[in-house]
Formats: C-alpha cells, sequence, structure tokens
C-alpha cells in the first residue's frame, strides 16, 4: 500500500476548497466575550476593615483608595477570595449566615502596568461578581460603582488610566450594608478580567444569538450584534461571524458556517445593532444526553483589517412548554428532575473554583438529576459554561427580593435605582447559553400579589429575549394567581403548597399556563445518623428521610404530587447539597414565618419554636437540606433520587448501616431504594420476606420489624421478574486503618485546579466503620498545598482551613491543588492515633498554554 505525506498547508488548501473550515488544536480563547482579554486575578493586596473576625472593629482610613497610600503591610491574595471563609465559627454570629465572620468592609488594591503601545485603545475590567456594594478607584479617580454582589459588570477604566507607567486600581467593598439569608461570602469572590479593545468593538455582551427554526435536516441561527463605535469618527466597517463546532471548554474545532460580511456604518460615539441570519445543515442538536455546543466568532473588520473579535457560545434546540403534554426539548418530552442550589462552594466558601462546580455537577448527573435552579441570584459564569457541556438545564434567577424586604438591608435598598439594570446585565451576559431555559425574577418575594410589579420586571425580560419564558417562585401560589399577578408570566412556579393544583388548572386564566416545582420537599437529614423513635437528636437528624420542616414534605410524598399531576413540567428539590447557614430545622430565622402567610396557626406554631431555638442557641452553622452534605458526601436520600431519576440504572441500596451493637434483640428498621419494582431482603442468609411497589404509591421498600442481629443485610433487587441489582452492608469490626480515595489522579499545574480526597476509617477487612469520628491529622509532601478541610457535619466548629479534622461517621475530604508552574507529583498523607495511615499520590499536569 503507498502512503502519501499531507503537510498543513495541503489540508487547509484542501479543506477551503471543499468548503470547512480548518481549526488547529490550538485554537482555544481563554473566556466568551473579547479575544484581547487577560485574567486580572494575581496581585492584589487586601486589608479588612469595619467588623473584624473576632467581632472587634478597626477605622476605615481615609485615602485608601489614593495612589500614594500606604499598602505595603497589606495582605497578598489571588482572586477569587471570600475574605470571610477563613472564619472563626462563632456562636454570637447568625446561624442562617453560616456563623462566620462576614461582615466587614475590605478594600482591595492592585498595582499593574499597561503597556505605552496600548494607549488609543479601551480598557476595561469586567468583574464576575463582588461581594457587595462595590467601589472602584483607578488612580485615585471615582470610576463607578455596582451594589449587586451577584451581578456582573464592566468599568470603563480608559479616561484614568497611565500608559507606560504604574496604575492603582481601588476596589472598595461593604457587607456591612448587606443582609442575606444565607452565607453570601464577601469579597471579590469571582473572577475579574482586563479587556483591551479598539475603540470601534462589540459591545459588551455585544451578540444575542437565537435559533428559530430548528430540525433535524436544518436550523436557522439569528444573530444581532451589537457594534460600539466609541472613536472620534464614524466609521466604514464589516462584519462577519464563523460557525465553529465545539470541542472541550472553550476549543474551536471544525468551521461549520459563516455568515455573509456585512458593510454597516457606525457613526461616532453611538452603538449599532447588524441583524443577519445564517442556516446549518444536519446540526447537531443539544440536549442533556448529548449537549452538543457551538462557538460563533465575530470579525470586525476596518478596510479589510480585523479589528477585534468576540467570542460567543450557542446551542441549538427547541424549547416547547405545554400545560398538558409538559416541557419538550427538540419534541421530546423530559420530565425537569432538577435541585435548587446556593453559590457557596462548602469548605470553599463563596470563592468561585470550576474543579468544585464541575465535582458538584458531576455527582447530580450521575444521582440523574438535569436541571439546576439557581436559587436565589445570577449564578458564576461558570456554572453555565459547565451546565452547557455537560447537559443541565438551568432556570436562570436573577432575586430574592423586590421591593420590600425579606432583610432589613437585602435587595429592598436597592430595587428602585437597580432592579432594571441588574436584570439587564443578568439576562446580555446568560441569554445565549443553551442551557438556560428558564428566566426567574423572583423567589418568594413579599410582592409576589403585586401584579404591577410583576408585569413590569416580566416586560423587561421579554424585551430583552423572547425566546424563553419567565417565572417566579410562589410560596403563596394561590393569593399570586387569585390576584391575577401570575397572568404576567408564562410559567407558574410552584414552591412546595400544591393542595389547589387541580383548581388552578381548570381556572381559564390558567388552564393554558404550564406549572413546575420549582421548589419541592425540604427533606433535611445529617449523613451516617439514625435515630428511633425520633427524627432529630443530639442537633442531627436521621437519615431515614422522614423529616421536613412544616412547609416541606419527603421526597416519596412529592414524588405522588407529581404522578397526580403529571402535566406539571417536574420539579426542583430543596436542595442539591447542603450550603453554608440556614440550619433548618436548627435556625432560628424569622423569614422561615412567610412560607405560613395564609396559615395563622402553623404560623404562631413556628414563630414558638424559633423563639425556643433562640433561647437554646444550636451550633447548626450550615443546611441539612441537602442530597449530598457540604463536604460533596451522598446521603441516603441520594439513592431515592437516583431510583426515581434513573428508572434503567440498576441499582439498590440499603439503610440504615448494621452496627447496632446497643439493639441487639431490638427492631432496627430497614429500608430499601432501589430502581427494580420489588426486592427480597435477607439477614445472615434468612429470607425477611420479598415486597413489591405499588406503582406511583411506594418509591421505598420498607421492612419495619426487623430484629438486629449482627452479619450480613443482603437485598436483591427484580425488575419485572428478572434479577436487577444488589446491595450488602455488614457489621463491622472497629477501626483499623485510614484509607485516601482521589476524585481525578491529576490536576494542573496553574493553582486553581484542585483533587477533592476522601477519607474513609475502615476496619481491617476494609469495611468503613460508621459512628467513628477520630481526629485525623493531614500532611502534604511535594509541589502542593492544602487548600481546605471538611468532613459534612453541620455542627463542627473546625476551621475549613485546618489540617486537622475529626472524622465524621467514618469519612472526611482534604482539599489540594498544585503550586503553580509546578513538576512532579503530590504525596498526600493522613493520621490518626491508633490507626494505620494512609497515603495517595496526585499527579501534576503542565497547564496548557492558550
Amino acid at each position: 500500500m503507498k502512503f502519501f505525506s499531507i503537510t498543513r498547508l495541503q489540508l487547509v488548501i484542501i479543506a477551503l476548497m471543499l468548503g470547512v473550515g480548518f481549526v488547529g488544536a490550538q485554537s482555544s480563547f481563554i473566556r466568551l466575550g473579547d479575544a484581547n482579554t487577560v485574567s486580572f486575578d494575581n496581585g492584589w493586596l487586601f486589608h479588612r476593615y469595619g467588623l473584624q473576625p473576632d467581632g472587634s472593629s478597626v477605622e476605615e482610613p481615609q485615602n485608601a483608595e489614593a495612589m500614594s497610600f500606604d499598602d505595603n503591610d497589606w495582605q497578598q491574595v489571588t482572586l477569587p477570595h471570600d475574605w470571610a471563609i477563613s472564619g472563626p465559627f462563632r456562636m454570637d454570629l447568625a446561624g442562617e449566615t453560616g456563623r462566620l465572620p462576614w461582615k466587614g468592609i475590605g478594600v482591595y488594591r492592585k498595582h499593574f502596568n499597561v503597556s505605552a503601545e496600548d494607549a488609543g485603545k479601551k480598557i476595561f475590567i469586567d468583574f464576575d461578581g463582588a461581594m457587595a456594594y462595590a467601589q472602584i478607584w483607578l488612580n485615585g479617580h471615582y470610576v463607578g460603582t455596582w451594589p449587586y454582589g451577584y451581578s456582573s459588570f464592566r468599568m470603563d477604566l480608559s479616561p484614568y488610566l497611565l500608559y507606560g507607567k504604574e496604575n492603582v486600581l481601588a476596589v472598595k467593598l461593604n457587607t456591612e450594608k448587606w443582609d442575606s439569608r444565607w452565607y453570601p461570602g464577601a469579597g471579590i469572590y469571582r473572577h475579574v478580567w482586563l479587556v483591551k479593545t479598539n475603540p470601534i468593538h462589540i459591545d459588551h455582551w455585544g451578540t444575542y444569538i437565537t435559533t428559530p427554526k430548528v430540525s433535524a435536516e436544518s436550523a436557522e441561527v439569528q444573530l444581532a450584534i451589537t457594534v460600539a463605535n466609541q472613536s472620534d469618527r464614524d466609521a466604514s466597517l464589516q462584519i462577519q461571524t464563523e460557525i465553529f463546532e465545539a470541542g472541550k471548554g472553550n476549543n474551536l474545532k471544525k468551521r461549520i458556517v459563516a455568515t455573509t460580511p456585512q458593510n454597516v456604518l457606525v457613526k461616532s460615539g453611538s452603538n449599532r445593532t447588524i441583524e443577519t441570519t445564517t442556516t446549518i445543515h444536519h446540526p447537531q442538536l443539544w440536549d442533556i444526553e448529548n449537549p452538543h455546543r457551538y462557538f460563533a466568532v465575530t470579525n470586525v473588520l476596518v478596510k479589510g483589517k480585523k479589528i477585534d473579535t468576540y467570542y460567543s457560545t450557542l446551542g441549538i434546540r427547541s424549547l416547547t412548554f405545554t400545560a398538558h403534554n409538559g416541557f419538550l426539548l427538540n419534541g421530546k418530552r423530559v420530565e425537569i428532575q432538577g435541585t435548587c442550589n446556593h453559590h457557596d462552594l462548602g469548605a470553599l466558601g463563596a470563592a468561585i473554583n470550576t474543579s468544585a462546580l464541575r465535582r458538584q455537577l458531576t455527582l447530580l448527573k450521575a444521582m440523574g438529576c438535569n436541571a439546576l435552579r439557581t436559587s436565589h441570584n445570577p449564578p458564576a459564569p461558570e456554572l453555565l459554561q459547565l451546565a452547557d457541556e455537560m447537559g443541565f438545564l438551568v432556570w436562570d434567577e436573577a432575586f430574592d427580593v423586590w421591593k420590600h424586604g425579606k432583610k432589613k438591608n437585602d435587595y429592598n435598598k436597592l430595587y428602585d435605582a437597580w432592579h432594571e439594570k441588574d436584570l439587564v446585565a443578568f439576562i446580555h451576559r446568560d441569554r445565549n447559553h443553551p442551557s438556560v431555559f428558564i428566566w426567574s425574577i423572583g423567589n418568594e418575594v413579599i410582592d409576589q400579589r403585586d401584579s404591577i410589579m410583576t408585569k413590569s420586571l416580566a416586560d423587561i425580560v421579554h424585551r430583552e429575549d423572547a425566546t424563553r419564558p419567565v417565572s417566579n417562585g410562589y410560596n403563596d401560589p394561590n393569593g399570586g394567581r387569585a390576584s391575577g399577578a401570575a397572568q404576567a408570566l408564562d410559567i407558574m412556579g410552584v414552591n412546595y403548597f400544591f393542595e389547589q393544583q387541580a383548581k388552578w388548572d381548570a381556572d381559564p386564566r390558567y388552564a393554558n399556563m404550564p406549572t413546575i416545582g420549582s421548589e419541592t420537599s425540604s427533606c433535611v437529614s445529617s449523613r451516617g445518623e439514625y435515630f428511633f423513635g425520633t427524627n432529630r437528636s443530639n442537633w442531627q437528624i436521621s437519615s431515614y428521610d422522614l423529616d421536613k420542616p412544616g412547609w416541606g414534605c419527603t421526597p416519596d410524598d412529592q414524588f405522588r404530587t407529581n404522578a397526580k399531576y403529571p402535566n406539571l413540567l417536574g420539579e426542583f428539590v430543596w436542595t442539591g447539597f447542603d450550603y453554608l447557614g440556614e440550619p433548618t430545622p436548627y435556625g432560628s430565622d424569622a423569614t422561615n414565618l412567610l412560607n405560613f402567610r395564609n396559615d395563622p396557626s402553623k404560623r404562631a406554631e413556628l414563630d414558638k419554636a424559633l423563639k425556643k431555638l433562640k433561647e437554646t442557641e444550636p451550633p447548626s452553622r450550615s443546611s441539612y437540606f441537602g442530597i449530598i452534605d457540604l463536604a460533596g458526601f451522598p446521603k441516603d436520600r441520594y439513592y431515592l433520587y437516583q431510583s426515581h431519576w434513573r428508572p434503567d440504572f440498576p441499582m439498590a441500596h440499603i439503610l440504615p448501616h448494621w452496627n447496632w451493637k446497643e439493639r441487639i434483640d431490638s427492631i432496627v428498621p430497614v429500608d430499601v431504594y432501589t430502581s427494580g419494582d420489588e426486592a427480597e431482603l435477607f439477614l445472615n442468609g434468612k429470607s425477611l420476606g420479598r415486597k413489591k411497589k405499588r406503582p406511583n404509591i411506594d418509591y421505598r421498600l420498607v421492612w419495619d420489624s426487623v430484629v438486629y442481629e449482627p452479619g450480613e443485610l443482603k437485598v436483591i433487587a427484580y425488575k419485572n421478574g428478572s434479577k436487577w441489582a444488589t446491595d450488602i452492608v455488614r457489621t463491622t469490626g472497629v477501626g483499623a486503618k485510614l484509607s485516601l480515595k482521589s476524585n481525578v489522579k491529576s490536576i494542573t499545574n496553574d493553582g486553581v485546579d484542585y483533587a477533592f480526597i476522601t477519607l474513609r476509617v475502615e476496619d481491617k477487612n476494609g469495611l468503613m466503620v460508621p459512628r467513628s469520628h477520630p481526629k485525623v491529622n493531614f500532611e502534604i509532601d511535594g509541589p502542593g498545598e492544602i487548600v481546605a478541610t471538611d468532613n459534612g457535619d453541620a455542627t463542627s466548629f473546625e476551621s475549613f482551613q485546618s489540617h486537622d479534622k475529626n472524622a465524621f461517621n467514618g469519612m472526611a475530604l482534604v482539599i489540594i491543588k498544585a503550586k503553580k508552574n509546578a513538576r512532579g507529583r503530590i504525596k498526600v498523607m493522613a493520621k490518626s492515633a491508633g490507626l494505620e495511615s494512609a497515603t495517595i499520590w496526585v499527579n501534576i499536569d503542565r497547564k496548557t498554554a492558550l
């Protein structure tokens, strides 16, 4: 056989002849948006004023924004940075915000240079989020403010920039002015970017891409491109967009199509939006199983010279929402199996980290979760990028509060002046992401019966994006519908209260309005804790998955509701992960009373319980709502949802553990979660009976009279009469050794890629020992660092930064990273008195330059 050698140049020529673009593996970009963007995360200085971690106060100095201000003794930090996560936990601080000292005044300063060659360019700084009341100065000059800590925003540095000289950027944040119902974090907790453009450029979030006609044969792609001319003269331009298949991350693959170049005139000091349409033949559709993405690369040319390039994401899919046939993605019915999630990352606090977020989404995906609700604020951009890539639908939420607040100093202080600016920024930033399928204007707002306010907000959303429906999470769904306020929405979002759903389905005003469970269940539990005769003890909650607050229900009950109303689009469970703050039922947050605004007796009962809790001062500092605990370890409930949400995945799960020496000859109820339809339980080889699920009634199988004896508990699950799955739990010996297992084999040397290493306390046979809580010391050898530790215990006051951690019910977590530009591998060791130590190695990969 004869082989031919083809050069890269020849490949390019052949590709061009065939009308197909060729893009090499190096064709990547740093982030969506302007091409000439660099990370601005490194080299910051930080000082905290106002309230301090120990409760004292330090007076804020005058002129900390001035170039001449002495910052030599300030702390060096790398963004993203959450100044409160290092603690300490304090009992005098509110449990609802994690008992962490997040209130204070933080000032950040950065000394930097911009080349003299950049004179004449526009220089912007983009903040993905800064908590809260951000004020920005450059070289002592006030640049601007953006108070809402969850909003992404841009500031123009050009008027005050010194080219070829040192510049000083100062950012002041003030969380003493901000109130929250959960842990919000504090600081510049998301990424910051420096953007350099020609004065004539694609505007910030200046592309809007839609796919109004989609089929297997072709997709119509409409692009609206806004060009800003910030030069001193009119400009004749040419605009063209190329569309590429997307590779992993921000990698471009094959060019698919290019729009016809358009010649336009943009007057000085103005913006102009150019609309164009192209067709992609035989498109790869985006869906939750195969989330195919494309990237659009838009170029601006003047006299044939490229002066600006802008990257956008898109996915080709159709969304159809019906009141009677549910939600259709690309014409196929998809049941929404979603979770609500707050923005913190457990031991990492609010500081965004992509590897941590990817770990969370990977766990949710394996459970069968296909949708995310960004409770209750705009998320970090990385969440949507991962959702696009991994195949999640996103309910994208703007606010927890409108004009009337739940807390004295929450968003109600900003609503009048900022709600439209925040809402427009939120939509413009997120509207090209295929994962975003519903816009939410609020959650359980006090104003949810206000028809005028609801319509005003919905109209803003429809004006900025008419391709997706608008919803709102109602904890007064009956009042919202009775008042007519919900008529301004496209989808009715119901939090918990479905008792009158049949009535509203028959109401002519809402008969054709789809309804979704925007917040459901609120079941609470502690991983590995089981109680008999009570659900609560020692500030923990039994993991039999039967406990919930007064407004909530068990997962099983919600499944029954969904089966009763098959027209519902699905549900978003509260919550996927435990989060910092809001430790219901051990929290005394009075805003919980708002869930019973129409039930005086239940409101009075809860009020009494909250006052009693306040007197007893529970130590809890994080939630119990999560299906997965704060450390990222699945609770039993994880397998209940998996059994229901992944019916074709063979699985069975037994609870509780089988170490009950104090209950020999006493009853220990046994539950089995399985995707099968029946199961047989065995104790030490003896059958305890075979049980079968009743369709739409039973979602767990229960053996409630098992008399405990040590040994082996085994279940064999069946489906359609055939063996389907098996699970075994055994009585373990005493703790004999530790084990370590990493979620990844290697991490990159960029300093932000993390490995999450699970520690287990095991007996001599390698079985995890439940109810074991030894103190473990983590050590590291090699070019790496321990970032944080955790154990999932909602009552633990051990610092997340401590290298010592008590295991909680046999498990703990250590998070590590490689030092920047390091090579080799990292050795991680775990030690505990009386137990055999454990060691694991994590390899370091070189970061590939873009």
